[in-house]
């Protein structure tokens, strides 16, 4: 396989010096590797003296490190990407230790382990975060939807396939796009392996260890909108987000029937959605028609009623994934959620980490009514590999099938109105949940007690049958 390493680099002729020199000794054939050098408007402009298979372009559009990145992955010819940052020296096997991986796996993104050193006479460590991180999850083994937190440009390397299919890197990001991408790789269905032998070594620390509190402030601001996992950046009770937690999907069917439901999902205790509505709204056009008779006034009146309500979209024909939303709800025709259906499933779902939630809703000849969240994450995996998707899913991640009446998912024409306020809905249905604690322990005690009791009499009988046998052999 052919070989892409892009380097983002700005002002930093020196330092791209001795990582070219690194690159020039590796193991893996030259003849399959190509260099990319992304000058972010260097002055005076980045060179690459005398190192076969490199070469430089200028980033045109826009600035930063995600818009040099994304530069340099587009004019990249590879079957692989590599990311390397322009302060890192390299282990002269460290290319082919990441392309055993690429040779064996489309969907993997591989981790190099980087040591920081003072001077390249040192071994150095790595970050205290990283070791941890890794001593904790079995080398990420464990770390379940999170182990995209140790994505990072410094040197990792994906196919690039791969990374065009999830969308590439966010050229308005300056800070954190190697965090924000390796989201965007999660959802894509990549998994994420960290190699030790894959060594590399950054001279110097890096901004993180020089200013952590500086740079979460920075990224923080905007990773709140883009990555819907870190749940700590979404406390706000209202905020709408540009990418939502959960999309729920509803097909236009009746106006009233389908503003129940959407109504219904907008209105409950989780705010973090986004809704969309499936339905031939190509038909709409414009030209005059009798505004209270015509065919099409169903989908015409629910098309006024959302157009201009930012959660919601329309689309012609359902979506294959929610992608980047980590969580995709299917709601069939006729069925509205409750207040607290969205949470309490996504919940249910999260620990696992399992892969499908199937709700039933109803069952007659025609087979099973069903309700379905998906782990985005979990089907886009499970498109990698032959066979049925809700079987794999299973297989890699779980699945679970649960009551719909027991998630409060009701029938259209018995959804409650949605009034009030999701800070309301969000404390009746968390004292519903108290309740139900306290009744399941109450049932439990009370079996234990009869369980008890029933065992007494058989305990007594015991007890005299062994008297009697005493005294008879006694007697």
């Amino acid at each position: 396989m052919t070989l892409s390493v892009v380097i983002p680099a700005y002002d930093c002729q020196a330092g791209l010096d001795r990582t070219l020199a690194a690159l020039s000794r590796q193991t893996y054939p030259a003849a399959l590797t190509e260099v990319v050098v992304a000058d972010d408007g260097s002055e005076p402009p980045i060179e690459v003296r005398d190192v076969p298979g490199a070469r430089v372009v200028r980033v045109r559009d826009g600035w930063g490190r995600g818009a040099a990145r994304q530069a340099g992955q587009l004019a990249a010819t590879g079957d692989v990407i590599h990311w390397l940052d322009a302060d890192m020296i390299l282990d002269e096997d460290h290319l082919e230790a990441h392309m055993r991986w690429h040779h064996l796996i489309d969907h993997a993104v591989v981790i190099g382990e980087t040591r920081f050193v003072e001077t390249l006479d040192e071994q150095g460590a790595q970050t205290d975060y990283t070791r941890r991180t890794l001593e904790s999850t079995r080398m990420l083994k464990d770390a379940g939807t999170g182990a995209y937190l140790l994505h990072t440009g410094a040197s990792t390397s994906v196919r690039a396939g791969l990374l065009r299919a999830a969308g590439g890197v966010d050229p308005r990001l300056d800070m954190a796009e190697d965090t924000e991408l390796g989201y965007r790789l999660a959802q894509a269905g990549a998994v994420f392996i960290p190699d030790p032998q894959a060594r590399a070594r950054h001279v110097g620390p890096s901004t993180v260890m020089r200013r952590e509190k500086d740079v979460h402030r920075h990224n923080w601001s905007f990773l709140g909108d883009l990555v819907p996992d870190l749940r700590w950046l979404r406390k706000h009770p209202r905020r709408h987000w540009l990418v939502p937690y959960v999309r729920v999907v509803v097909a236009a069917t009746g106006y009233e029937e389908t503003r129940a439901c959407v109504d219904a999902a907008l209105a409950g205790a989780l705010s973090d959605i986004g809704v969309t509505i499936v339905g031939p709204w190509g038909r709409l056009t414009g030209e005059r028609r009798s505004s209270l008779d015509e065919p099409l006034l169903d989908l015409r009146l629910i098309h006024n009623l959302y157009r201009h309500e930012p959660r919601v979209t329309f689309a012609e024909a359902a979506p294959v994934s929610a992608a980047p939303s980590p969580f995709l709800l299917t709601l069939p025709p006729g069925w509205a959620p409750g207040a607290d259906t969205l949470s309490r499933l996504v919940r249910l779902a999260e620990p696992g980490p399992l892969g499908l939630v199937c709700a039933v809703l109803a069952e007659s000849a025609d087979g099973v009514v069903t309700a379905r969240l998906e782990r985005t994450a979990a089907f886009s995996r499970a498109a990698f590999f032959p066979g049925a998707a809700d079987e794999l899913v299973d297989e890699l991640f779980g699945s679970i099938w649960v009551s719909g009446d027991e998630y409060g998912i009701v029938p259209a024409a018995e959804a409650e109105p949605a009034s009030g306020d999701a800070v309301k809905w969000r404390a009746v249905a968390a004292q519903r949940r108290d309740e139900a604690k306290a009744l399941r322990a109450e049932v439990e005690r009370l079996s234990a007690e009869v369980e008890r009791l029933s065992a007494e009499p058989i305990a007594e009988r015991r007890r005299l049958s062994s008297l009697l046998r005493h005294l008879r052999s006694a007697g």
